[in-house]
């Protein structure tokens, strides 16, 4: 690859470094690490002579990192910052999205998008990775001349650009495969700059060796005071557990197979640039070897840990799993990009947007995704099988009607503690708090009619399209004003990985089922095999790598996980399946002819209130009479539904705009 104008135009942070002040505006780590830099021209020279320059120069790069929440309206880079082009998760199977505007509804769910039609959701060239790249290069090629700082401060700074380098590798390695593997500045004097597409292989083994260096040098962990000012960093635990990562999906059948996925003939292919060349059983050995590394460090150094419940309810439980992800305290996240140092700043908009209910946020729970969700003892839900029982109307919630008081009581979550925080579901308290699990205020009310639904189910228009709405990193009211992060890398994923991995190098079912079981212990779910005899999850490996793979969804849901699962197992199956929704009838019973009917009418806004003196009005009682109807998602229909999963789309177009420019890069198969 010839770096052209990807490389050399306007890719020094903050405009040639003029404008590291007003970077460091944005993510970055701990608080005090967001401080501005002073203001006014800085050079090169003076930032690399300046230790606190050098500082906020280091901020500026961490502040280019990707970011998961779409929080703004811009065309500016990063474009995956806009609810323009949309979240990943809507082109799975647990989600829905119900916004005309986005480019996941118009290009995406049309299957329309091409390599010269704009650029896919996490574009080559506009989300900063090139910038990024160059500016830690530039910390490393200079920071030997910056005063004042110890050997030791700069050495950790060099590793941890050699894992923000990494870690931006991997982000476009997971959507474009083998790239070209840069490994310093460019002048824009210099003879040559063809640097062609690296393979998958290589790739892999430049991101882990960037990742071994720095896992050397950099600490464990930041504790005591350091906490505060740190957090944040990279860090010697997060090195190791990207590499797992990294190690996971290169593993995975898309790269690892006897057959490419696009038949073999492409020159993508041909050059294994989008493989390995065939099927490699030591690639699952290097991961579950740098799992067991991991975890030996973990239990030499400890410090991370998974927010385990303070008790066996299902309050406690979904505290635990709340505070597990979304607290920027919790020792479960091992790295995560924080958005802002303020509570009072417009990356909040992502999460006043979706608190709001705004369209731009309607990314609607599929009712395949609530299905994945067992019961809270770890059973599996199955419609067909519960509706025959009658089991329908306790799916989210049952409780008791006591003469005169309107409102259910002794109410109990009836299903995995995880789905009521992943998902808004009828007759569930919504009003959450900070501080524990417990749930309180008006329930939340999804039925056609409903005062949260609406029409919504019926037009299949909003955020309750679906008839399920978004929670997670939603919480709630609470989450106003706390610090939001994006989680890259926590523990509970880092179970699930090594359970994948002892399963797919050793077929050890015994350590896998343990630390997958562990992950569903936080939430109080009994054993996988245990709830599931009639799966042979012992014996049977395709069967533990299925619910495997649910477990993922259920843990990591909105998080871009069970995207990239399903890409890398290849599962057009999956992405060809119709989704549906689920329409929830009000029926209500006239005491006076004992008809039972339909109402499209809200409870708390109204009956509730209209009825509060007459205990023998046909609306005085909290609902709990209704008929479910799982209807067919059509609004708007998925080319892949109808058309079948082109496999083209398991990897992203490179721009042809770069491709046509002749300097060399291979267009992804199909494209």
């Amino acid at each position: 690859m010839k770096i052209h104008k990807l490389l050399l135009g306007g890719l020094v942070v903050a405009a040639a470094v003029a404008g590291v002040s007003s970077c460091t505006d944005e993510i970055a780590v701990g608080s005090e690490f967001l401080d501005k830099a002073p203001s006014g021209s800085t050079t090169k020279d003076s930032v690399f002579h300046n230790a606190e320059y050098t500082r906020q120069f280091v901020a500026s790069i961490y502040s280019l990192q990707y970011y998961g929440i779409p929080y703004r309206s811009s065309n500016d880079a990063p474009l995956s910052a806009s609810y323009w082009k949309g979240k990943l998760d809507a082109l799975t199977d647990i989600y829905h999205l119900n916004f005309s505007g986005s480019m996941i509804y118009g290009s995406y769910y049309t299957a329309s998008l091409t390599s010269s039609t704009g650029g896919p959701i996490y574009g080559l060239t506009d989300e900063n990775f090139w910038q990024l790249i160059r500016a830690a290069y530039m910390l490393m090629e200079n920071i030997g001349t910056v005063p004042n700082m110890e050997q030791s401060e700069k050495d950790r700074l060099v590793a941890e650009c050699k894992c923000l380098i990494a870690s931006t590798y991997f982000n476009m390695f997971k959507c474009y495969g083998g790239l070209p593997i840069v490994t310093g500045t460019y002048s824009g004097l210099d003879g040559s700059y063809n640097i062609p597409r690296a393979s998958v292989d290589r790739t892999v083994r430049f991101m882990t060796g960037l990742l071994d260096e720095a896992a050397g040098v950099l600490p464990w962990a930041y504790t005591g005071t350091a906490a505060q000012s740190e957090t944040g960093r990279w860090t010697s635990a997060a090195a190791m557990a990207l590499k797992c990562k990294i190690l996971q999906f290169a593993a995975s059948p898309l790269f690892n197979s006897e057959q490419a996925y696009y038949g073999g003939s492409t020159p993508a292919e041909q050059d294994s640039l989008v493989w390995y060349g065939g099927y490699r059983q030591d690639l699952w050995q290097q991961c579950r070897e740098a799992c067991d590394q991991f975890f030996t460090a973990l239990q030499a150094n400890g410090h991370y840990e998974m927010v385990m419940p303070t008790a066996n309810t299902p309050e406690a439980y979904r505290y635990a799993f709340r505070y597990g992800y979304v607290n920027q305290a919790s020792p479960e996240v091992l790295y995560s990009v924080r958005v802002t140092n303020s509570t009072h700043d417009s990356k909040y908009q992502g999460y006043t947007l979706m608190y709001g209910r705004n369209d731009r946020y309607a990314y609607t729970p599929t009712q395949e995704y609530v299905e994945m969700f067992p019961w809270r003892d770890g059973t599996p839900f199955d419609w067909n099988r519960d509706s025959i029982a009658g089991r329908l109307d306790t799916m989210f919630v049952k409780g008791d009607r006591v003469e005169g008081l309107q409102d259910r009581q002794n109410r109990v979550l009836t299903r995995d503690p995880r789905l009521y925080e992943t998902v808004y579901v009828n007759g569930v308290p919504q009003q959450t708090n900070w501080t524990d699990g417990n749930a309180t205020g008006d329930i939340c009310e999804n039925w056609v009619g409903g005062t949260d639904a609406g029409q919504q189910p019926l037009t299949q228009t909003g955020c309750f399209g679906s008839g399920y709405f978004n929670k997670k990193y939603v919480v709630g009211s609470c989450y106003d004003r706390q610090f939001p992060q994006w989680d890259v890398i926590r523990m509970s994923d880092m179970y699930l990985t090594y359970a994948e991995a002892l399963l797919q190098a050793d077929n050890d079912f015994t350590d896998a089922l343990y630390y997958i079981d562990l992950v569903r212990s936080r939430v109080g779910l009994r054993g996988l095999a245990e709830c599931n005899p009639d799966k042979n999850l012992t014996s049977d490996k395709n069967a533990l790598i299925e619910e495997l793979l649910r477990e993922r969804a259920c843990e990591l849901g909105f998080e871009n996980e069970r995207y990239f699962d399903l890409i890398r197992y290849k599962r057009a199956d999956i992405f060809s399946k119709q989704l549906h929704g689920l329409r929830i009838w009000r029926m209500q019973t006239d005491p006076a002819t004992g008809v039972r009917d339909t109402v499209q009418t809200m409870w708390t806004r109204d009956d509730k209130v209209n009825t509060a003196n007459d205990p023998t009005a046909p609306g005085y009682y909290e609902p709990t009479d209704f008929e479910y109807e799982r209807f067919a998602i059509n609004v708007p229909v998925r080319v892949f539904w109808t058309q079948g999963f082109d496999p083209k789309w398991y990897l992203f177009p490179f721009p042809q705009t770069e491709v046509n420019k002749g300097y060399g890069l291979i267009q992804n198969p199909g494209w």
